[in-house]
């Protein structure tokens, strides 16, 4: 089990992991691919076929925005946010486009970016996903040149046809604590006297020479090189850089009014509800729960805007990690030091969390429906709490499994392929949930019925039988039921 914390939490853009940063690093890779086989010079024209989710919702999820930039060669961890509208309209408007920043080919959209609505799959294999693309390089005599299917798989990961059907590509590395469940996880950490948060540093460090890691890890903190002495503290380091993109993100969230992008004329509510907690808020004993809701309702308008956000674990979700982060931080009395310290055992020990359910089970929500996406957030930031507290080891599994207990069955069904209604909200919910089943474990004495592995079995198997159309279709539910209304 080797998934690593900065694959979990890693900076991308609005607004989906798996629609937009999937995609997006699916067409990087492809167009580098080309480069490093000498074959992007003959490429003429490129043709991506989108199928399943990212072709049902993928307008709404800035799929086809997202496919174009990647071509263009740019990153989603490094993109800046402000020239992505004059990138586009440029491509719009000439009808060609930089291949990997280099190579000018001609390309439309209504020919070259295709939207296979009726087709789940690129191909009817049974490793097949429901966010499905195929790649198709062909040159000037209409040859194909290279051809590559990438699934993104939830959560910004993308893995091509050949990657899904072979062993997982973390088998070979190497790290001093594996685990493959919660029980192997809480046995190992009692084995050798650690907290889940110094397991998963002490594997991070072994992870940090793989450079597949490496790029994806945030630039360290200027403020911050007294840290940086160690390979522990580099890792401290980075996770205090994501911490600090998380809180520019809640700003900006909080500082922006107006109407979101797409059509449904979602007004922003995170300024409002802020304005209003600092007129009131000092009478009102609820306040600090309202404030929870506005740190994760900021977080999902920026990335509901197409801003800059940390995947936490995806981008549907990354409103709860960061809110209950806030939440520790302004309203959990400690020293400065104790709370940089309990920060630290927030991140790592979620991290730990997430690992379990993506190597378990999923954080697709094309695949498993929301309660991959909020509710693995939800049940991440409360193990984390519990960490951040100093809880045991125990305590923070038992507050995982409550989490997602509560969690189970809820679909994915964004109103008009958008990541704004239930979206916003529920990033709220599941914030305000994740710090009652915090404080649900830490009051509880002994053993509890359920065990997080049984839930995480569980949350995989009620995801493989839900209906597709309740999963990232915008076929069913609430997005269906709008039009009623």
């Amino acid at each position: 089990m080797n998934t690593s914390l900065f694959e979990l939490f890693k900076i991308g853009i609005g607004p989906s992991s798996s629609h937009t940063v999937g995609p997006m690093r699916a067409a990087l890779r492809f167009s580098r691919e080309l480069e490093s086989t000498n074959l992007l010079s003959r490429t003429v024209s490129i043709t991506v076929d989108l199928y399943g989710s990212l072709a049902l919702t993928g307008m709404g999820h800035g799929t086809d925005r997202a496919i174009l930039l990647g071509l263009l060669g740019k990153a989603p961890d490094t993109v800046d946010p402000a020239t992505i509208e004059s990138s586009i309209a440029a491509i719009r408007s000439t009808g060609s486009l930089q291949l990997n920043g280099s190579r000018t080919i001609l390309f439309t959209e209504s020919t070259n970016l295709l939207f296979h609505r009726n087709q789940m799959y690129p191909a009817p294999t049974i490793a097949s996903h429901p966010n499905g693309m195929r790649f198709t390089a062909r040159d000037e005599t209409g040859v194909t040149l290279a051809e590559e299917v990438f699934y993104s798989i939830g959560g910004g990961f993308i893995v091509s046809e050949a990657e899904r059907t072979a062993e997982s590509l973390t088998n070979s590395r190497t790290v001093p604590y594996p685990f493959r469940s919660a029980a192997e996880l809480l046995a190992t950490a009692k084995q050798h006297s650690l907290t889940i948060a110094d397991l998963l540093l002490a594997n991070e460090v072994a992870l940090l020479s793989d450079p597949t890691l490496r790029i994806n890890r945030p630039p360290l903190p200027a403020t911050s090189p007294h840290l940086v002495q160690s390979p522990e503290g580099e890792i401290r380091s980075s996770i205090l850089a994501l911490w600090q993109i998380m809180q520019q993100c809640t700003e900006r969230g909080i500082a922006t009014e107006g109407i979101l992008p797409g059509g449904l004329n979602v007004r922003r509510r995170a300024h409002r509800l802020a304005d209003r907690l600092n007129t009131i808020g000092s009478k009102d004993p609820l306040a600090p729960i309202d404030w929870v809701t506005v740190y994760a309702m900021a977080v999902n308008e920026e990335n509901a805007a197409g801003g800059r956000v940390v995947t936490a674990p995806t981008n549907g979700a990354a409103g709860v990690i960061p809110a209950i982060g806030n939440y520790y931080m302004r309203f959990i009395e400690g020293a400065e030091d104790e709370k940089r310290k309990g920060i630290l055992r927030y991140f790592l020990t979620a991290a730990a969390i997430g690992i379990l359910y993506k190597e378990n089970a999923s954080i697709s929500g094309a695949e498993v429906g929301c309660q991959g996406e909020v509710g693995v957030a939800c049940s991440m930031a409360a193990g984390g709490l519990v960490a951040a507290l100093n809880g045991t080891n125990a305590q923070v599994e038992h507050a995982a499994e409550i989490a997602m207990e509560h969690n189970l069955g809820m679909t994915c069904d964004p109103i008009g392929g958008l990541v704004q209604i239930p979206c916003i909200e529920r990033n709220g919910m599941g914030a305000v949930k994740a710090i009652n089943a915090c404080r649900m474990a830490m009051h509880e004495t002994g053993d509890h019925k359920l065990s997080l592995d049984q839930v995480i079995a569980t949350m995989y198997q009620t995801g493989l039988d839900m209906q597709s159309r309740y999963k990232e279709t915008s076929l069913a539910g609430l997005a269906l039921n709008i039009i009623e209304c």
